[in-house]
């Protein structure tokens, strides 16, 4: 991604309960005239619980709703939530619908949910409105268990994942590929579920700094936390990398990187390295495209000059900590430069070298595994497919080889591309994920909703393929791809607010 963008509106999410945790069903009450409410408590610790409330509409379309109720005992509270704009006086609550699921139709349902607080009892609300109306409604609370919770963490985040997953809070997991899954080094399947946070690709030689001056520090991971992000992919320049162009530049950039991901990494977020703009000098390009021979934008192919002593360079910095995944490449096009011959497109994909077209001496994908490999570091690596990483056909025909088997296949996915329907994943790219992991890099729409995204994440959840959206940048989202309005996390209209709300029902480990 350079500079498209993305979304559109979303159905409204429900949650789904921790694995194995049982729920007793309460007696429900009468329905309401016009709504009807089920509170369910998913999960419940010390002090602490996962609160879910799926609303029902039995009169007339609504075209906004707020939701109120009571808490019983003094003690209970909201900490924070999702899929509302949640808020408390006292012990009244209200929740009020966000821009993409106030809508909603006779009949039809909508379900949000919270992190909460107790003390000295938890009873469920007894009472329920809508948009003023009472709501008849039923309740249910997680069964007794012989063995106490688990306590929450004395520093917990400050929204934990509605998913909690199996593994107590801490460092990002070690990774490698087994079969047609990203794994732990204890054998659990793990998706790459977060965000792509640009910048480290053109602030250097933009005169923009570092990070475009963005904050890269505990408070803005916490901010990503909040979210329930648990990867984060940070495009790179070689140039800037190598110390051969802007500023910082050289050792600089290199430190800046590594304490960033050093800092995602302790934090329990996946670092996603990505060599994304690169050197080379080429003119066939399309005339919307940067001919610029530096580094200052996105090649169709990396260069064989400086792309692998950029990998070279990386792996060593990072060699041992599998934590970090290595994204080889952003979105290779070389196809373009042989009028779309996908056959010669493929082949310098893979293979570099003189490639019709291109007027530089290109890297293939096969120099970069080499590169990395030769350094001894064993990270997972990333490698795209063509059409700017949308065409994923002939992948496997032409995947790379790696002694050690630890490659996951890269596609993009925007609303924009050829395959932007689930009818094309469903032929083009299911069929490569039922045999290696697929991280879909970058993806979103031409607009600020959520609609494309909601079909996609719901698409990949169902066929384990990771993904993380373009882009946690604040740069206002005029015609879409922009997740954020400020680095404290504050969500957009429509695009944000819905992949937020994605999110925070999501668990890596499922």
């Amino acid at each position: 991604m350079k500079f498209r963008v993305a979304w559109a509106t979303a159905a409204a999410v429900g949650l789904v309960a921790a694995a194995g945790a049982a729920v007793i069903t309460g007696p429900a009450s009468a329905a309401g005239a016009g709504c009807s409410v089920k509170y369910k408590v998913v999960s419940e610790w010390q002090g602490g619980f996962q609160g879910d409330v799926s609303i029902t509409n039995l009169g007339d379309s609504w075209s906004g709703w707020t939701l109120e109720f009571d808490f019983p005992n003094a003690g209970q509270g909201v900490n924070n939530g999702w899929s509302a704009d949640w808020s408390q006086s006292g012990s009244h609550v209200t929740a009020k619908n966000l821009s993409w699921n106030g809508t909603v139709a006779s009949n039809g349902s909508v379900s949000v949910g919270f992190i909460g607080k107790w003390s000295g009892g938890n009873p469920a609300p007894a009472a329920f409105k809508i948009n003023g109306v009472a709501c008849g409604g039923a309740t249910t609370s997680p069964s007794p268990s012989p063995s106490p919770s688990p306590s929450p963490s004395p520093s917990p985040s400050p929204s934990p994942s509605p998913s909690p997953s199996p593994d107590p809070e801490g460092p990002a997991p070690q990774l490698h590929v087994s079969g047609n899954k990203i794994v732990t080094a204890a054998g659990k399947p793990y998706r790459l579920l977060g965000v792509s946070r640009s910048s480290g690709e053109f602030a250097c030689v933009q005169g923009k700094g570092m990070w475009d001056s963005g904050p890269v520090d505990q408070a803005s991971v916490d901010a990503m936390k909040s979210w329930n992000i648990h990867a984060v992919r940070i495009p790179l320049n070689e140039e800037c990398w190598l110390g051969l162009n802007g500023s910082p530049s050289g050792t600089a950039y290199q430190q800046e990187v590594k304490k960033y991901a050093d800092l995602l990494v302790a934090n329990g977020i996946t670092p996603i390295l990505d060599l994304h703009w690169t050197s080379g000098a080429y003119s066939n390009g399309p005339d919307w495209h940067c001919k610029d021979a530096t580094a200052t934008c996105q090649k169709p192919m990396p260069d064989a000059q400086y792309a692998p002593q950029f990998w070279t360079g990386v792996a060593k910095t990072f060699k041992g900590d599998n934590a970090v995944v290595f994204d080889l490449f952003n979105e290779p096009y070389p196809e373009v430069g042989s009028d779309w011959n996908k056959t010669l497109g493929w082949q310098c994909l893979r293979d570099g070298g003189t490639c019709t077209g291109i007027p530089y001496e290109v890297a293939g994908m096969q120099d970069l595994v080499d590169a990395v490999r030769a350094t001894g570091a064993t990270n997972v690596l990333m490698v795209g497919g063509l059409e700017w990483a949308n065409d994923m056909r002939e992948w496997l025909a032409y995947k790379p080889n790696d002694p050690l088997n630890n490659i996951a296949a890269s596609w993009h996915s925007y609303s924009f591309n050829a395959c932007a329907t689930a009818s094309c994943w469903d032929t083009q790219v299911a069929p490569l994920a039922a045999k290696v992991p697929v991280v879909t890099g970058e993806f979103g729409a031409d607009n600020c909703g959520y609609d494309y995204m909601d079909q996609l994440t719901k698409w990949a959840d169902k066929n384990g393929v990771s993904y993380l959206a373009w882009t946690w940048s604040p740069w206002g989202c005029s015609t879409g791809a922009v997740l954020i309005k400020d680095y404290a996390g504050t969500p957009e209209p429509g695009i944000g607010e819905g992949y937020r709300a994605h999110l925070l029902t999501q668990n890596p480990y499922a």
